[in-house]
C-alpha cells in the first residue's frame, strides 16, 4: 500500500499469483497455469502468449538476472482502465518453485522456506531482477527487453489463488484442494484480499469446478473467477476483481460466468475474423501472392491488427493461405472451362469430317488428333503432370489445351457432342439440299412470292419438319434473291430486245402513268415480263431506269456497267497505245477515266468576272468537272478584274497555262477595260517566251444584269450601241463575238450554257488543229454485254501497219487504207450503240459498221433501233459475230439471227459479213480488214452527198433555232427561251465521249449548235387556263438573231467571209413554191423563230422563280412538224430544212426505217395506219405525243435598269445591325398585314408583273415609297416580296445547310427531328436568320387567318419553298425531293413559335399560344437572334434509312388536280409521283 501513498493519482497495486507448485511428484507433470495466467494478463496479444513455461531450470538459468536466485518471477507492470475510477497500474509477481534439472529438487535460495510460507510473504525484494517474458529468455536476456523490478521491497496488496480444474496428469484434485486449503490459511493471515481463480476452465471438469466453488463458499464467500488463459477468458476479470477488493472506491466486482464470457469472446473473435477475411478478399486477388508481401500491405489495417491481437499471426497466415488456395482452385476451374470451351473448336478444325471419326472410340480419336499437322496449334503436351500444378495455367496468352485434359470425362462428353453435331449437320445438309432442289423445281415458287404463300406447297415435306424456321426462311430468301436477280437480268434483256420501243417512240424521260401502262401492255405477253408480276414496283423501276439510260446514256447508267462496251474499248486502246489514250489506266480499276483539262481566263471588271466564274462553277458536276457533248472536262477558271500587268492578275502562272480567254462587258467602261487589258497583254508579251498569249483564243460577250432577262431589257439604243461597239472591238482585236443571248435558266443568273459550250468547243477545236487529218469518218458500233471477244473483233483494225492513234479524240483511231486506188486516212470511231445514238445527226459520219451477236436477240434489236434514224444515203456494214464456227453453222438460233441480218442488209442495200470471235477464234481474229473493202468503196462513192446533206442540215437547224433533243433526233439539246409559256426545258443531253470531234480536214464543217433555253411560263396564265380564264393576247416584240459564225472555221467559207462553191457532185432541185440556193445560208438576217412543234408532250415541271410566276417544264419533242392533222406542207413551212432538196437521186433523203419493214415497228406511221389490230393501233397512238394547241405569243417584258443597288445584290448589302430586315421587305409585310391579311389566295394568286417591276423601280428611286398612297394591289406587293428573294444571288436558306435540313427531316422521332432542325437553324448567317425569322413569323400570321384567306401553312409553303430554298434541279434527286423541301418550310411556318421564340411544340396546326402579334414587333435587339443563345433540350439524333421519306396524305386524282390548280406554284412532277403512289 506504500506504492499508493507515493502517487495517489496513479496508484500501483502489487499482485501475487500463487498456487500449487513443487516437484513433479507434488504438482504432477504440468503446473496449474499460474504462468499462463500472468502471461495472458501482462501481454494479452496472441503473439506474445506462450503456452509452455517450465519450472525446471539449470543452475545458471536459476542464477541469471531473470530468476535471480529467487523462487518468484516479476512479470512486469500492467495498466488497465476500470469502469469506475482512474487508470490503475499493477505489478504482477508469480510465486513458484524452481526445480534443479540435475537433482530435480528445489533450487537453494537465500530464503529457504516452504512454498506455503514463502507464497504468503507480503514484502518482496530482489536487486536488479529483470522482468520475465518466457522460458527462451533465460540465458538470452540481451535479446529481450530488459526492465528491472522496482528497487526496494514490494508491498503485496492482494493474492490470486489459482486452482487447476482440468484433469492434470499424475495429479489428484483432492490433494490439490488440500494444498490450496493450507495455502489459503497462510494467505488469510496476511489480511490481504484474495481471489480464487479457477484455471484451465476450457478443459475443466464439472466436479472440480463445483468443489472449488464449495471451497470458496466455506471460506466466507471467497470471490471465484473461472478463467482460461489459453482462450483469454476472464483473465483481466480475475486481476481487476482483486483490484476492486483492494480499492473499494473502484466499485463492486462483477464476476461473469465462464460460459457467458466464452460466448462474448467467441463473438468478438468471429467478428474480427470476418473483417480480416474481408480485408484479404479486397487485397489479395491473385493466387500467386505471398504472405510476406501481403502482411506488409495489411500491417496498418485495423482489421488485421485486431485479428492478430485476438488470434495471432499464425492464424492470420493460415487464413491467408486458405484464401490463396481457394483463388488458385477458382483459377484452375476457369482455365478448365476455357480449355473445354476451346475443345469444340479444336475438334471442328482437326476432325471436321464425319467419315474420319464416326466409327472410332474416344481414345482412337485422340490418336487421330495427335497425328494432325496442326495439333500443336490447339494442344500442348506438358512434362509435369497434372496440368493444374504447372506454370501453363498462369500463361494467359497461351490458350492451348493441355493434352492430359483429354483424359477427363468432360472432354469425352464434348467429343460425343461434336460427333452428334456432325451427324446432325450432315443430315441438315441433306435436308437443305433437298429443300433447295424442291424450291428450284417447284412451279409455285416465283420471284417475289412471299414465304407465307409458298409454305403451303412444301409444308408436308420431310425437310420442312426437320429444319428450323430461321434456317428454311434464310434458304428461301436466298433462293428468292437468286431468282429475282435472274428475273431482273432477263427483264433487262427483254427491254433491250424492245429497243425500238424506247428509241423510236417518245416515251419521255419521266413517262406518265398512262404511258407506263401502255408500255406494260406492249410487254405484257412476254414471259419475262410476267415473271416479275409479284414485284410491279421493281419492274416499273427497271423500266424507268432503262428510260433514264435511253435519255442519259453513260457508262455508269449502262445496263452492262461496269463492263460497258465503251469501257472495254477504252481499256483495249489504252493497252495498245498507252501514251495516246490517257483516259484509262491499266493499273487502275476497270472503267476509270480521266477528263481533259480546259484552262479559261475570264476577264471583266467590277465583280463581273468573279460572278460569272461562280455561275459557271455552279454548272459543273463536282470538283470543277464540266460536261460538254457528253464528255467530262476538268474546267479551271481564272477570273481577272484588275491591272493585267500586275503579277497577281497575270494570265500565265507556274500552275496555270490558259487555253483561251472570255471577255465580259456590260457597259462602255467595262468594254474599255477589256480593250485596254488585251492591248497591254499583247504589248507585254512581245518578244518573250510566252508570246503565244498574244494569239490566245479570245471571245467577247455582252452580259446582262442579273435577273433582268435578255439583252433587250438593257434598254433601247443602249443595248444596240453596246452590241455594235462590241462587234467593232472583236473585229479590231481579231476575236470572236458571241451573241448577247438570253440569260441561263436559273434564279437570276447571267450564264447561258449555250454560250459557254460555244466557247469551249472553239477552244477544243483549236487545240485539236494539230491532230491528224482524216478523209473519212466511220463509226463502228458494238453492243454492250455481247458474249464475243472484243479484242479479237477489233484486233484487225488496230494492227500497227495501218493504224495510228488519234490524240484527244476519245476512242477513235486513224486507219490508212487504199480504196479505189487512192490512199485515204479514215477516222474509225469505236463506240457502243448507246454512245452512237447521239451522233446519228449531230456529227458528220460517212458510214457505220454495225456489229451484233448471233447468240443475242437484244444485240440485233438494238442495231435495228439504231438504224431507224440513220439517213439512207449513209452506207452501212452489218457484221454478225459468233463465238465459234460451229455456232454459226449448227445453232438454229444463230442461223436465224444470221438470216435476219442478211435480209435486213438486203432491204437497206447495205453490206453483210459474219466473223468468229470467241473460243473458236484466235488472237488477232480470223477475219481481215480487207473484208470491208466493198463497204469502204460505198463510203467513198457517197462521200460528197453525205457531207453536203450534213452541212445543210446543220445550217438549217442553226437558222431555224429548232434543234431539240430526243433519242431520235440525237442532237444535244439547244432550246429556246419563251416567256409566259408552260412548255418545258429539254433534259440534259446524253453523254458524248468526244469521239466524233471535228478535226480540220476535208470534211471539217461548222458546228452551229444553237442551244437556247426553252420555255418558261407564267403561273398566272396557268391558273387562268385552269379557271377557264384566257388572258388577252399581247403582241411580241420582234427578235433579232445574230450570226454565231466562227472565224475561219468553215471550209465552205473563205477567210473574207465569202461563200465557196459546193462539191460538184451535189446539185439542188427547187422544192415547194420557193426555190433557193445554198448561198442563202451565208448571212441569215433577222430570222424569226418558227412555232414549236405541236406533237410534243410535257414530261415534268419544276417551279422556277415563283415570284416571277414562272414554271420550267421540260419537254422532249421530235422534229416533225404538224399542221394539225399529222401531215406537213412544205409550202406552209417557214423552216429552211423543209424547203431544201438533194438531187443525188432526185428526192429528199429518207431514213432507213422507211426502207425496211423490219425497222420502225413502233413508228408513228404504223400508229396512224388502219392496221388489222385496232388494239395495237390505239396502243401505239397512246405512246405518241399528243398534239397541243398553239401557245399564245409571249408578252414583252418591261425593261429594268441595267444595274440595281438594291435588288439582286447579296442580302448583307441591304441590311445593317440597326436594320436587320431589308426596308423593302418590311414595307411589304406592313402593307400586307395592315390591308390584305383577309385576301383570298394571298401569295398564291400572282400579281401583275409590270406593276411589280414598276414598284421596284420606284422604290430604288425613293426608299420612302408609300405603298398605300401608290395604291398597289395586295397581289402586286406579295409578288414583289417573293421576287426580292428570288433575285438574291444565294437563297435565303443557305445551300450548304439545305442538305443538313434534309437529313434532319428524315429523323423518325418528331421531337428529335424538330430539335435537330432547330440546331441547323442556329448555323444560319446572322442576316439570313433575322430575315428568315421575320418572314416565317409573317407567314404564320397569314396562316392564322386561313379560314378567310384559304392560305394554310401548307399552301404558303408550296408558294414559298422554291423562292426561299431554290435547290439545284439539274439532278433527279432534287426533283424527287420537292415534297420534302415544301414540308420543311411548312414545318418552320407551323412551328414558328418553337423555332424562333422558344415556345413549346404544337400538336395541331391551329393556334400558337403566346405567339407575338406581328413580326414587326418582335425584332428588338435581344429577341431577334434568340435561338442562337438558347439551346433546347437535345438528344442524340437517330437517323432513319435514307430511302425513307415523310408520309404524305393520300389524295384522290380529283384532289390532286385541284391541288395543282389551287397551289399555283407546286411541282407538277411531284404531283405526278404522288398520284402514281
Amino acid at each position: 500500500m506504500m506504492a499508493k501513498k507515493q502517487d495517489a493519482r496513479s496508484p500501483i497495486y502489487n499482485l501475487v499469483v500463487v498456487g500449487l507448485s513443487g516437484t513433479e511428484k507434488e504438482k504432477g507433470q504440468c503446473g496449474v497455469g499460474k504462468s499462463c495466467l500472468c502471461n495472458r494478463f501482462v501481454r494479452p496479444s496472441a503473439d506474445d502468449f506462450y503456452l509452455d513455461h517450465t519450472s525446471v531450470l539449470s543452475t545458471s538459468d536459476f542464477g541469471g538476472r531473470v530468476v535471480n536466485n529467487d523462487h518468484f518471477l516479476f512479470w512486469g507492470e500492467v495498466s488497465r482502465v476500470l469502469e469506475e475510477g482512474p487508470e490503475c497500474r499493477m505489478h504482477v509477481v508469480e510465486q513458484t518453485e524452481f526445480i534443479d534439472d540435475q537433482t530435480f529438487q528445489p533450487h537453494r535460495s537465500t530464503a529457504m522456506q516452504p512454498y506455503i510460507k514463502r507464497a504468503a510473504a507480503t514484502k518482496l525484494a530482489s536487486a536488479e531482477k529483470l522482468m520475465y517474458f518466457c522460458t527462451d529468455q533465460l540465458g538470452l536476456e540481451q535479446d529481450f527487453e530488459q526492465k528491472q523490478m522496482p528497487e526496494g521491497k514490494l508491498q503485496i496488496d492482494g493474492f490470486l489463488l489459482c486452482v487447476d480444474v482440468s484433469r492434470g496428469m499424475n495429479r489428484n484434485f483432492d490433494d490439490q484442494l488440500k494444498f490450496v486449503t493450507n495455502l489459503y490459511g497462510h494467505l488469510s493471515k496476511t489480511k490481504k484480499p484474495i481471489v480464487l481463480v479457477l484455471t484451465k476452465c476450457d478443459e475443466g471438469v464439472e466436479r472440480y469446478i463445483k468443489d472449488a466453488h464449495t471451497f470458496a463458499i466455506t471460506k466466507k464467500s471467497l470471490p471465484v473467477v473461472e478463467t482460461s488463459a489459453r482462450s483469454n477468458i476472464n483473465v483481466d476479470l480475475a486481476f481487476l476483481t482483486l483490484v476492486q477488493l483492494i480499492d473499494k472506491s473502484r466499485g463492486k466486482p462483477k464476476i461473469i460466468p465462464y460460459f457467458e464470457a466464452l460466448k462474448l469472446q467467441s463473438q468478438q473473435i468471429a467478428s474480427a475474423k470476418d473483417r480480416y477475411e474481408w480485408l484479404i478478399n479486397r487485397i489479395v486477388k491473385n493466387h500467386n501472392e505471398t504472405w510476406l508481401n501481403t502482411s506488409r500491405r495489411m500491417n496498418t489495417s485495423p482489421e488485421y491488427k485486431e485479428y492478430v491481437f485476438l488470434e495471432g499471426t499464425a492464424k492470420c497466415k493460415k487464413l491467408f493461405q486458405q484464401h490463396v488456395y481457394r483463388l488458385k482452385q477458382e483459377h484452375i476451374e476457369r482455365r478448365r472451362k476455357i480449355y473445354l470451351s476451346t475443345l469444340p473448336l479444336a475438334l471442328s478444325s482437326l476432325v471436321p469430317d464425319l467419315d474420319e471419326i464416326d466409327q472410332l472410340s474416344w481414345s482412337g480419336v485422340q490418336k487421330v488428333l495427335e497425328s494432325k499437322q496442326h495439333f500443336g496449334h490447339w494442344f500442348v503436351v506438358l512434362e509435369d503432370s497434372p496440368w493444374e500444378d504447372t506454370s501453363h495455367i498462369d500463361n494467359m496468352e497461351d490458350e492451348r489445351i493441355p493434352s492430359d485434359l483429354l483424359e477427363t470425362a468432360e472432354a469425352e462428353e464434348i467429343f460425343n457432342a461434336h460427333l452428334e453435331h456432325l451427324r446432325n449437320e450432315c443430315r441438315r445438309a441433306e435436308m437443305r439440299l433437298e429443300f433447295k432442289q424442291k424450291l428450284a423445281s417447284s412451279p409455285f415458287v416465283t420471284p417475289g412470292k412471299p414465304w407465307e404463300e409458298a409454305r403451303s406447297f412444301i409444308m408436308n415435306e420431310e425437310f420442312y419438319q426437320w429444319l428450323e424456321e430461321p434456317e428454311y426462311l434464310d434458304l428461301y430468301n436466298r433462293h428468292q434473291k437468286e431468282i429475282i436477280d435472274r428475273a431482273k437480268e432477263d427483264f433487262q434483256e427483254l427491254l433491250l430486245e424492245y429497243s425500238e420501243l424506247f428509241y423510236e417512240l417518245e416515251v419521255d424521260a419521266k413517262p406518265s402513268k398512262e404511258k407506263m401502262g401502255a408500255i406494260q401492255e406492249v410487254l405484257g405477253e412476254e414471259q419475262r415480263f410476267k415473271a416479275l408480276q409479284k414485284l410491279p414496283a421493281e419492274r416499273d423501276a427497271l423500266v424507268l431506269k432503262h428510260i433514264h439510260f435511253v435519255y442519259h446514256p453513260t457508262k455508269e447508267t449502262c445496263p452492262s456497267s461496269p463492263h460497258c462496251g465503251d469501257s472495254k474499248i477504252e481499256q483495249l486502246l489504252a493497252s495498245r497505245f498507252p501514251t495516246c489514250y490517257p483516259f484509262f489506266d491499266i493499273k487502275a480499276h476497270f472503267g476509270d477515266t480521266k477528263a481533259d483539262r480546259i484552262n479559261l481566263v475570264i476577264l471583266g471588271r467590277d465583280g463581273l468576272a468573279r460572278e460569272f466564274a461562280n455561275e459557271i462553277r455552279a454548272l459543273c458536276t463536282n470538283d470543277d468537272w464540266y460536261v460538254l457533248d457528253g464528255k467530262m472536262y476538268e474546267l479551271t477558271l481564272r477570273p481577272i478584274e484588275g491591272n493585267v500587268r500586275l503579277p497577281v492578275n497575270s494570265f500565265h502562272t507556274p500552275t496555270f497555262t490558259p487555253h483561251g480567254c472570255l471577255c465580259l462587258y456590260n457597259s462602255k467602261e467595262s468594254l474599255s477595260y477589256v480593250v485596254e487589258s488585251l492591248e497591254r497583254l499583247r504589248e507585254s508579251t512581245l518578244g518573250r517566251r510566252d508570246s503565244q498569249l498574244a494569239q490566245l483564243p479570245t471571245s467577247l460577250l455582252l452580259v446582262t444584269k442579273r435577273g433582268v432577262g435578255s439583252y433587250v431589257d438593257i434598254g433601247g439604243e443602249t443595248a444596240l450601241n453596246l452590241i455594235t461597239q462590241g462587234q467593232q472591238v472583236a473585229r479590231r482585236l481579231q476575236c470572236s463575238f458571241l451573241d448577247p443571248a438570253s440569260p441561263g435558266v436559273g434564279y437570276g443568273h447571267n450564264v447561258n450554257e449555250t454560250q459557254i459550250n460555244q466557247v469551249l468547243r472553239g477552244l477544243l477545236d483549236i487545240r485539236r488543229s494539230t491532230s491528224f487529218k482524216a478523209d473519212l469518218r466511220i463509226v463502228m458500233c458494238l453492243m454492250c454485254g455481247d458474249p464475243y471477244d472484243t479484242e479479237q473483233l477489233l484486233s484487225p483494225f488496230l494492227m500497227h501497219q495501218h493504224c495510228r492513234p488519234m490524240f484527244n479524240s476519245g476512242t477513235s483511231v486513224l486507219l490508212e487504207q487504199t480504196v479505189g486506188g487512192h490512199k485515204l486516212a479514215i477516222e474509225l470511231s469505236l463506240l457502243s450503240y448507246h454512245a452512237s445514238f447521239t451522233l446519228r445527226k449531230s456529227r458528220l459520219v460517212h458510214g457505220y459498221i454495225a456489229v451484233y451477236s448471233v447468240s443475242r436477240k437484244a444485240s440485233l434489236e438494238t442495231l435495228c433501233a439504231f438504224l431507224c434514224e440513220v439517213q439512207d444515203i449513209i452506207p452501212v456494214q452489218l457484221l454478225a459475230v459468233g463465238d465459234s464456227q460451229a455456232e454459226l453453222s449448227d445453232s438454229d438460233y444463230a442461223c436465224e439471227q444470221l438470216m435476219q441480218g442478211e435480209e435486213l442488209a438486203h432491204e437497206i442495200e447495205g453490206r453483210f459479213n459474219s466473223v468468229v470471235c470467241g473460243s473458236g477464234g484466235v488472237v488477232g481474229g480470223l477475219h481481215r480488214i480487207e473484208m470491208f473493202h466493198s463497204f469502204l468503196m460505198d463510203v467513198v462513192e457517197k462521200r460528197n452527198i453525205v457531207e453536203a446533206t450534213h452541212m445543210y442540215d446543220n445550217v438549217a437547224e442553226a437558222c431555224t433555232n429548232e434543234n431539240v433533243y430526243s433519242p431520235r433526233c440525237s442532237s444535244p439539246s439547244p432550246v429556246t427561251m419563251f416567256l409566259d409559256s408552260e412548255d418545258d426545258v429539254e433534259p440534259s443531253p446524253p453523254y458524248y465521249d468526244g469521239t466524233l470531234t471535228s478535226h480540220s480536214g476535208g470534211f471539217n464543217l461548222p458546228e452551229l449548235d444553237s442551244s437556247d433555253i426553252s420555255v418558261i411560263s407564267d403561273i398566272r396564265d396557268f391558273e387562268n387556263k385552269l379557271n377557264n380564264k384566257v388572258p388577252p393576247q399581247v403582241r411580241v416584240k420582234p427578235g433579232v438573231t445574230f450570226d454565231l459564225r466562227k472565224i475561219s472555221r468553215n471550209p465552205y467559207i473563205d477567210t473574207l467571209g465569202h461563200r465557196r462553191s459546193l462539191p460538184s457532185a451535189v446539185t439542188w432541185v427547187p422544192g415547194g413554191d420557193v426555190g433557193y440556193d445554198p448561198s442563202d445560208y451565208a448571212e441569215p438576217m433577222d430570222a424569226v423563230s418558227k412555232p414549236r412543234p405541236s406533237n410534243e408532250e410535257i414530261i415534268y415541271s419544276v417551279p422556277h422563280d415563283s415570284t416571277q410566276g414562272k414554271i420550267i417544264t421540260i419537254r422532249n419533242s421530235n422534229r416533225m412538224h404538224s399542221n394539225g392533222n399529222g401531215s406537213d406542207s412544205e409550202a406552209d413551212s417557214s423552216s429552211l430544212e423543209r424547203r431544201r432538196k438533194i438531187s443525188a437521186v432526185g428526192v429528199k433523203p429518207r431514213l432507213y426505217r422507211d426502207r425496211s419493214k423490219r425497222l420502225g415497228k413502233f413508228s408513228e406511221s404504223l400508229a396512224n395506219e388502219e392496221t388489222e389490230d385496232p388494239k395495237k393501233r390505239n396502243l401505239l397512238k397512246s405512246l405518241r405525243r399528243t398534239a397541243k394547241k398553239t401557245r399564245p405569243k409571249p408578252r414583252p417584258a418591261i425593261p429594268k435598269p441595267l444595274e440595281s443597288n438594291y435588288f439582286g445584290v447579296p442580302l448583307v448589302n441591304v441590311v445593317s445591325p440597326d436594320r436587320p430586315i431589308p426596308l423593302f421587305i418590311e414595307k411589304c409585310v406592313r402593307f400586307i398585314e395592315t390591308t390584305g391579311l383577309n385576301t383570298e389566295g394571298l401569295y398564291r394568286v400572282s400579281g401583275n408583273k409590270s406593276e411589280m417591276e414598276s414598284m421596284q423601280r420606284q422604290f430604288e428611286q425613293d426608299h420612302g415609297l408609300d405603298l398605300v398612297e401608290k395604291d398597289f394591289s395586295i397581289n402586286t406587293v406579295a409578288g414583289a416580296l417573293k421576287s426580292f428573294f428570288s433575285e438574291l444571288p444565294e437563297p435565303l436558306v443557305p445551300c450548304a445547310l439545305q442538305v443538313d435540313l434534309l437529313d434532319a427531316f428524315k429523323i423518325n422521332d418528331r421531337e428529335q427531328r424538330l430539335y435537330t432542325m432547330k440546331d441547323v437553324l442556329r448555323k444560319f448567317p446572322r442576316e439570313n436568320y433575322d430575315v428568315f425569322k421575320y418572314v416565317m413569323s409573317h407567314l404564320h400570321k397569314v396562316s392564322q387567318l386561313s379560314r378567310v384567306n384559304l392560305m394554310t401553312s401548307e399552301n404558303l409553303s408550296i408558294c414559298f419553298w422554291p423562292t426561299l430554298m431554290r435547290p439545284d434541279f439539274s439532278t433527279m434527286d432534287a426533283l424527287t425531293a420537292t415534297r420534302t423541301y415544301q414540308t420543311i418550310i411548312e414545318t418552320f411556318i407551323h412551328q414558328c413559335a418553337f423555332f424562333f421564340y422558344n415556345q413549346p411544340l404544337l400538336d395541331s396546326p391551329t393556334g400558337l399560344a403566346g405567339f407575338p402579334a406581328s413580326p414587326t414587333t418582335t425584332l428588338s435587339g435581344s429577341s431577334a437572334y434568340s435561338c442562337y443563345r438558347s439551346s433546347p433540350p437535345h438528344t442524340t439524333a437517330h437517323f432513319s434509312p435514307p430511302q425513307q421519306s415523310p408520309p404524305t396524305t393520300p389524295q384522290s386524282p380529283l384532289q390532286s388536280l385541284a391541288g395543282i390548280a389551287y397551289q399555283g406554284g407546286y411541282n407538277l412532277f411531284t404531283h405526278a409521283c404522288l398520284f402514281r403512289s
